[in-house]
């Protein structure tokens, strides 16, 4: 029986007819209108956000029809709503002069926010290493702090399996897993050119046991004899590091080796052929000149030969 003077709490009508699904209906997430000025990039999100040719694309779709497929955002305590998933659409929308778009709220925290957004970046067609590497390396330091959950639910799992659920949700092996998140120990510069494909995943990896300075000196010796390392170059590079012979001059003298996959091609310096040219053909152009006159020359010698 209470006591006298004590505060009774009295349930609410609407409390004492809610049911069981009302109650959990009342607690879903819900799309919501959030103006764009609010919404905020993801803290170093590693998948870029490029003015291209897909980018025109999808700003013109989202200027005709809208945002057609939510955001996802997280509230931030000091105001505003940082995008989990969405970066592209958000920015398009912007370019088309939209206000508004429509955002799933959700209350996350850091680590799964990070988990989150780089599997839903990771379903992506068009991947650059560099993107994928520093996804996979924030995805990995985000299972660590969470105490290694495999899918944010509270089934823990043992440390070494990290990568090996990174690996599994990105369709590859836990060893490919490390060897992309060696990558991010690769100077910008050298990480820019895998990007490009000027250098090969394999050898870069190899590089990337190379100290920054080591890499600036080896840019500068690929940058000299023009040509890019092989598998072969860059653990014989990578091996003169780690016995602490590492010197310009031995990383120039492997670098003018002659690849095994050059010994029957015929190249020419860019200098050599351009006094042929005009200052506006491409490197493609020239190609196809060369080979034209090849085939007149060769047809000429065929006819001097039937005489």
């Amino acid at each position: 029986m209470p006591k006298k003077g004590e505060n009774i709490s009295l349930t609410s009508y609407d409390d004492l007819f809610e049911t069981d699904e009302s109650r959990a209906e009342s607690q879903l997430e819900c799309v919501q209108n959030i103006p764009v000025r609010e919404l905020i990039p993801f803290k170093n999100h590693p998948f870029k956000v490029l003015d291209d040719e897909a980018m025109l694309r999808t700003t013109e779709s989202i200027a005709e029809y809208g945002v057609l497929t939510p955001l996802i955002a997280r509230p931030l305590d000091n105001g505003g709503y940082e995008i989990i998933s969405g970066h592209r659409r958000a920015h398009a929308a912007e370019l088309a002069g939209l206000s508004e778009v429509p955002v799933l709220v959700r209350d996350m925290d850091d680590d799964a926010a990070t988990v989150l957004m780089v599997d839903s970046n990771l379903q992506r067609e068009n991947i650059l290493p560099s993107e994928r590497a520093f996804a996979f390396k924030m995805k990995l330091e985000a299972l660590s702090h969470q105490g290694q959950r495999s899918d944010l639910t509270s089934v823990r799992v043992a440390p070494k399996l990290s990568t090996e659920i990174i690996g599994k949700a990105a369709g590859m092996s836990k060893d490919n897993v490390k060897r992309y998140i060696r990558l991010t120990n690769l100077v910008p510069d050298l990480l820019d050119l895998v990007d490009c494909k000027q250098i090969s995943f394999n050898p870069a990896v190899e590089l990337s046991y190379l100290s920054p300075e080591e890499q600036e000196t080896f840019l500068q010796a690929m940058d000299e004899v023009q040509a890019a390392p092989s598998l072969s170059q860059a653990q014989r590079l990578k091996k003169l590091a780690q016995e602490g012979n590492f010197t310009m001059d031995a990383a120039r003298e492997i670098m003018n080796e002659v690849k095994k996959g050059d010994l029957e091609r015929v190249t020419f310096r860019n200098e050599q052929l351009r006094r042929y040219f005009p200052r506006s053909y491409t490197a493609q152009q020239m190609q196809d000149t060369i080979i034209k006159l090849l085939d007149q020359w060769q047809k000429k010698k065929s006819r001097e030969h039937e005489r």
